[in-house]
């Protein structure tokens, strides 16, 4: 592998949250889960359906780690929440199956358990099609090994868009690195890193490439394959592969 090469370290600051963050990650499986459950809420939708359904687990004293809520094509209403405590399952289950509208409360694996760490790959096309090949050909190794990791792709282009999605991929869950594919990328894209990593604690990898953003990417790998390949083994929680010690490294 060109891990073996010889290879020039740019002098990179690491951000606080950066640091805690992958260190976590690293040091923990994402079939690992914390004490709690998943309930999956169906309910017609009306105002006030999410407040109340927190009201209830409010009473219960019961934290909702996790929740996201979207309406069906037909109007319907479904609800994804992580309470932290396993003791309050069955008093949830009766509390929630009780709000108005509620018509079938589920108790689900979390997404965390099912489709693990993600590795976000974005940029152009071409080169995202080889560090997906790379990224998915490593994950099939890992994952069939008892790891799960995930691979999303956005092929996009223009500097306004590509800055929104590298800035949007803070907003998703599970995120455990980006990889920024393409010929030439700068301005607000190298902004949007920054803030991704300073911000919200997200490394970056980036192709080698014209333009700044390979400035304030943690990683800059030549090869689209290889840089897919090592997106999987830095967030592998089994793989000596490790961020912060390769750090600012042009591979």
């Amino acid at each position: 592998m060109a891990t073996d090469r010889p290879a020039r370290t740019r002098a990179l600051h690491i951000p606080e949250k950066l640091r805690r963050r992958y260190t976590w990650i690293k040091s923990h499986s994402a079939l690992e889960e914390s004490s709690g459950f998943f309930l999956e809420i169906q309910a017609h939708d009306r105002v006030g359906l999410i407040a109340d359904i927190a009201a209830k687990l409010s009473q219960l004293n019961g934290n909702i780690t996790y929740i996201q809520s979207w309406n069906d094509h037909d109007g319907a209403s479904r609800t994804l929440v992580q309470i932290d405590k396993d003791s309050l399952l069955d008093d949830v289950l009766e509390q929630v199956c009780a709000v108005a509208s509620v018509q079938n409360v589920q108790i689900r694996p979390s997404h965390r358990r099912t489709y693990g760490k993600r590795i976000i790959v974005m940029g152009g096309g071409a080169q995202v099609a080889q560090v997906a090949a790379g990224a998915i050909a490593e994950a099939d190794r890992h994952n069939i090994r008892g790891e799960t990791i995930s691979v999303d792709t956005l092929p996009i282009v223009g500097e306004p868009e590509l800055a929104e999605a590298v800035r949007g991929a803070g907003r998703l869950h599970r995120v455990g690195i980006v990889v920024l594919a393409g010929a030439i990328m700068g301005g607000d894209i190298t902004r949007a890193v920054d803030e991704l990593r300073t911000d919200y604690g997200i490394p970056v990898i980036a192709l080698k490439m014209a333009g700044s953003v390979c400035n304030a990417a943690d990683l800059v790998v030549t090869d689209p394959l290889e840089a897919g390949v090592m997106a999987v083994m830095l967030i592998s929680h089994v793989g000596q592969f490790d961020l912060l010690r390769i750090h600012g490294r042009v591979f």
